[in-house]
């Protein structure tokens, strides 16, 4: 657990009580049934290098205010970048207009689910402020861990480190004013190798982006000083490994590569916009249709996974989410069967519910759509480590690290690459594979889930990026998942297909 801090003094110094009192004023006195102010500043610094070289830096500020409302059952939206009070009064007279303009078009009005009055102030749990780091020191770090991978024999090393730092100011009409802060990480390194014929390959390392600080970089537990060294060596064993058979196998998936299975195959497959067709033009619905929640069998009686925005340092963990509604957990898959949807107040209106909180805005300029929580599969309170699942594979692969995916518009067949793959047998990791993906169906491959690793193979994973919606957004998101054992997937030979 970290020290806990406090939001920093110069998001505080804001005009935050004066531009909210102005803004709702307006929209109170234009009879709207909902209206939310909200000042948000994001700050992002990315630090790359290349070899022996600094091959770029940004370090970006965006600050501003959006209005939304809910007038006579129609949505309106506006956002300005001035955070005073006669700018924040005016965006809210245009976010009244475009709610007027709107209301001819709305077949059916919003409703909201109800939430109860919310005050207070959340920062993320982490130790150092990451913006606390000159450039030149992160810029030495990263440029140092390239030399080594050079120096083990890599043609080309490549190193990046991405902070962010997002802060929010929330008010409504019903009196809910909070304050949250939050601070996350994203570090890489990449070995490069070319083998005598020309063929290239690559391994990049495996530390997840996290919500801490800078202590993700260096320090006790910190990933990378770790993973650095053996980088080139595992690049070269790759280049140099047999190409797989085609055929099917068990797998052992570690987290490193499994929470994009989940991420792809069962969080997207769960936003009930996207099950309801409300989402559909960016990366499609959804199988997982309402009609039969409480009765699809979506996986093996093994399988239990949770929304989740309250697990420390998770990228999705807030305070509130964008509507006001406080940080919770709730189960979407349990014992196999698809019990629960990701739901924003809307959304939850729509079904009698109440909303689990999964609203979110990336920018100051954007509306908050339903996006996506913390979706984690549970480990097994008695399972085994890694040794002890690989020892009960007869005849199987090893795979680590997400590489690439491809899933159709309905998240129903999927395929996945990796960083890297071993060859289990008779119990036993063998030398390295090659040109390896697996594909299944989502219920199929779920429902083939056979073991499920304790506590010990348990790691939070993700990424800071997740993209949704039309204008795009992007959302950071982690997904906790022990090391699993899946039976019978089917293994393709990626040179083979695309010879």
């Amino acid at each position: 657990m970290s020290t806990p801090r406090d939001v920093d003094a110069d998001f505080l110094a804001l005009p935050l009580d004066a531009l909210a009192d102005a803004a709702l004023q307006v929209a109170r006195d234009a009879g709207a049934a909902y209206a939310a102010v909200r000042v948000q500043q994001v700050r992002e610094t990315v630090v790359r290098v290349r070899d022996r070289a600094v091959e770029g830096t940004s370090d970006v500020t965006e600050a501003g205010l959006s209005v939304r409302v809910v007038l006579d059952g129609a949505w309106g939206f506006a956002a300005t970048g001035s955070l005073d009070p006669g700018a924040a009064a005016r965006t809210a007279a245009l976010a009244v207009r475009s709610a007027r303009v709107a209301r001819p078009l709305v077949l059916r009005p919003v409703e909201l689910a109800p939430v109860p009055v919310q005050q207070g102030t959340w920062v993320s749990s982490y130790e150092q402020d990451p913006f606390d780091v000159p450039a030149d020191e992160q810029a030495g770090l990263l440029l140092g861990w390239g030399e080594q991978v050079l120096a083990s024999g890599a043609a080309h090393a490549e190193a990046e480190s991405w902070c962010v730092k997002e802060q929010k100011f929330y008010a409504d009409l019903d009196g809910g004013r909070t304050v949250q802060q939050r601070v996350r990480m994203h570090p890489g390194v990449t070995a490069v190798v070319v083998a005598d014929d020309g063929r290239v390959d690559t391994v990049r390392s495996l530390a997840p982006p996290v919500g801490r600080g800078w202590e993700h970089m260096v320090g006790p537990g910190a990933p990378l000083p770790l993973e650095v060294p053996g980088l080139a060596a595992l690049a070269r064993e790759k280049l140099a490994a047999p190409s797989v058979e085609p055929g099917r196998y068990d797998l052992v998936i570690a987290p490193s590569q499994l929470w994009l299975t989940i991420h792809e195959s069962v969080a997207h497959a769960t936003e009930l916009d996207r099950a309801l067709g409300y989402e559909a033009a960016y990366a499609g619905t959804s199988f997982a249709t309402p009609d039969q929640l409480g009765s699809r069998r979506y996986g093996s009686d093994l399988m239990t996974v949770t929304g989740d925005r309250v697990v420390e340092h998770g990228l999705s963990t807030v305070g509130w989410d964008d509507e006001g509604v406080p940080a919770q957990t709730w189960d979407i898959v349990r014992d196999g069967v698809h019990v629960g949807y990701q739901l924003d107040r809307a959304m939850a209106a729509e079904r009698g519910e109440t909303s689990n909180g999964c609203a979110y805005a990336d920018t100051p300029v954007s509306a908050p759509l339903q996006r996506m929580p913390n979706v984690s599969l549970a480990a097994d309170p008695d399972g085994p480590d890694l040794d002890g699942l690989v020892a009960g594979v007869e005849d199987g692969i090893l795979v680590t690290g997400d590489r690439s995916w491809s899933i159709d518009m309905q998240r129903f067949n999927f395929q996945f690459t990796a960083q890297t793959f071993h060859r289990i047998r008779s119990g036993r990791v063998e030398g390295m594979l090659r040109d390896v993906a697996y594909q299944a169906s989502t219920p199929d491959f779920w429902s083939r889930l056979a073991a499920v690793g304790g506590p010990s193979t348990w790691s939070l994973e993700g990424a800071l990026n997740c993209g949704k919606g039309q204008p795009g957004q992007a959302a950071p998101v982690s997904h906790g998942c022990p090391a699993v054992v899946v039976q019978g997937v089917s293994v393709l030979n990626t040179e083979q297909e695309g010879a």
